[in-house]
C-alpha cells in the first residue's frame, strides 16, 4: 500500500491545514469531551478525503479511531466516495457498509452520519432486506437512530420511500431534536416524490409530531397548507 494512502498520512497533511479561529467557528461540533477538534475547514477536508479516496478499509478503521474529529469526517468522506463510485465492486461496498455498522460508536455526531449514511448504508442496502435500519431506529444512541432515517434518503432518491414513512412514524415519540430534524428533512424529500402520501401522514400525525419536525416536514408545501397542519399542532397543546 502506498504511505500516501494511510491513515497516518492523511493526519500529518490533515495536520499542516489546522487554523485557530476555524478551530472557534466549529466548535459546536465536537460530540464529546473527547472529541478533539483542530482547525480544518470541511472543503479543505473533502478535498483531502477525496485525494485519499482509494484508502483500504482497514486504515478507514485506523482514521475512525482518531480522536480528531476532522479526521473522521475524512473517514467518512473516503467511504463515501468510494461508495459513490461505478468502479467500486460489490464486496468493497459490503466491507465498507460493515465497518458503518460495526464502527458506528465512531460515528457518533450528526454530521458524519449525514456526510456518509445514504450511500454506504442506504446505497448497499436499495437491493437488500433493511431490518438494520429498523434496528438501528430503536437504538438508545442518537446517531444510529439518525443513521436510520438519513439513510433512506438513497432510497428516496430512486422513487422508494416506504421505508421513510416507516421508519419516521417510528421516530416521532423521539425526544431528541437531531432526529426531529432528521424525520422532518426526509420527510419533506419523500414528499417531492409523493406530495399525496405526505399528506396522508401530516393529517394523521401533524398534532403529535414534535413541532421542528413537523416545521421542516411541511416547508414545500403552500401557506394554506402549513397553516392547516401548524394549526393541528397548535390545537393539540391547548
Amino acid at each position: 500500500m502506498s504511505a500516501k494512502l494511510g491513515a497516518d498520512q492523511f493526519v500529518k497533511k490533515l495536520k499542516a491545514l489546522r487554523s485557530t479561529r476555524t478551530a472557534n467557528s466549529v466548535s459546536h461540533l465536537a460530540s464529546d469531551k473527547n472529541d478533539v477538534l483542530i482547525g480544518v475547514r470541511m472543503g479543505k477536508v473533502f478535498t483531502l478525503a477525496k485525494e485519499h479516496m482509494d484508502m483500504p478499509t482497514d486504515e478507514i478503521e485506523k482514521l475512525l479511531e482518531s480522536p480528531i474529529h476532522e479526521a473522521r469526517v475524512g473517514a467518512v468522506s473516503i467511504m463515501d466516495f468510494q461508495a459513490r463510485s461505478k468502479k467500486t465492486p460489490e464486496s468493497r461496498r459490503k466491507e465498507l457498509f460493515d465497518l458503518y455498522i460495526r464502527r458506528h460508536d465512531r460515528i457518533n455526531s450528526w454530521d458524519l452520519v449525514d456526510r456518509s449514511a445514504p450511500y454506504v448504508v442506504g446505497g448497499y442496502l436499495f437491493d437488500k432486506p433493511r431490518k438494520i435500519l429498523y434496528k438501528l431506529a430503536r437504538s438508545q444512541n442518537m446517531p444510529e437512530r439518525r443513521s436510520a432515517i438519513v439513510s433512506t434518503g438513497f432510497f428516496i432518491r430512486q422513487g422508494d420511500i416506504d421505508d421513510t414513512f416507516g421508519i419516521a412514524e417510528m421516530l416521532l415519540d423521539d425526544d431528541h431534536d437531531l432526529i426531529h430534524k432528521a424525520v422532518g428533512w426526509m420527510l419533506r424529500a419523500a414528499g417531492g416524490i409523493d406530495r399525496q402520501r405526505l399528506l396522508n401522514f401530516l393529517d394523521k400525525y401533524a398534532a403529535i409530531m414534535p413541532r421542528t419536525a413537523l416545521r421542516y416536514a411541511i416547508e414545500h408545501l403552500d401557506k394554506k397548507q402549513r397553516d392547516r397542519y401548524l394549526g393541528m399542532k397548535k390545537e393539540q397543546s391547548l
